[in-house]
Formats: structure tokens, sequence, C-alpha cells
């Protein structure tokens, strides 16, 4: 079902694109970009025509499609939740602390310093 809702999704985008870019825009003058374009009801190029018909079609399906796969990816199984987490303990590099030990703080401060005797009274 994804797989189709995909495909279909995909030809919709490109066949979206390619109606999109065929229009001829409309008001594409110097004047219309200041506002001195025409306001009629139905802009100035007159009533709807097939191809701005067909675009609004194209982009109805698409945004169903959209949703479409939003829910399925929603509803599938996370990839993550297939993979299996390993309990064994990550390696270590040699010398490096483990998350228990401790590494002395400065040389000559670990276990095998001989610390000083007190003095004698």
């Amino acid at each position: 079902m994804y797989t189709f809702a995909l495909i279909i999704h995909l030809i919709v985008c490109l066949f979206l694109i390619f109606v999109i870019l065929i229009q001829s825009s409309k008001g594409a003058e110097m004047g219309a970009a200041f506002g001195g374009s025409s306001q009629t009801l139905f802009g100035s190029r007159g009533a709807a025509t097939v191809l701005s018909k067909v675009t609004t079609i194209a982009a109805i399906v698409f945004m169903l499609t959209s949703l479409l796969l939003a829910v399925i990816s929603v509803r599938k199984e996370s990839v993550m939740s297939s993979v299996s987490v390993k309990e064994s303990p990550a390696k270590q590099l040699p010398g490096a602390a483990g998350p228990l030990q401790e590494k002395p703080t400065a040389p000559g401060q670990g276990e095998n310093q001989k610390q000083p005797a007190a003095p004698a009274k």
C-alpha cells in the first residue's frame, strides 16, 4: 500500500510541476506588479481555464496522497524497533577507565605509591 501511494504521489508531483510551468502567468506586465491590473471578479483573465482546473485537481490529489503517506508512515513499525540492542558492554580502549573505575588524577597518586610513615614520637 505504501509503495503504491508513493508511486502515485510522485507521478502527481511531476504532473503538477509540469502543469504549473506550462501556464501563462496572470498579469505579467510591469503595471501588474504595482497593482495596475484590472480587479474583476475572476481576475484579469476571466473565468478559470481548463488548465487551472487541472492544476487545482492535481493539487488536491497531491495533498491527499501527502496525508495518506504521513498516516501510513506513522502506523508503520519503526526501523529502530527491529534492531536488537545487545546487553554486552562496549569494548574499551586499553588504559581507558570504565564507567565504575576511577583514573588517578595526577601521576604518582596511584595505588602503587608508598605512603610516608608517620613520624615516631
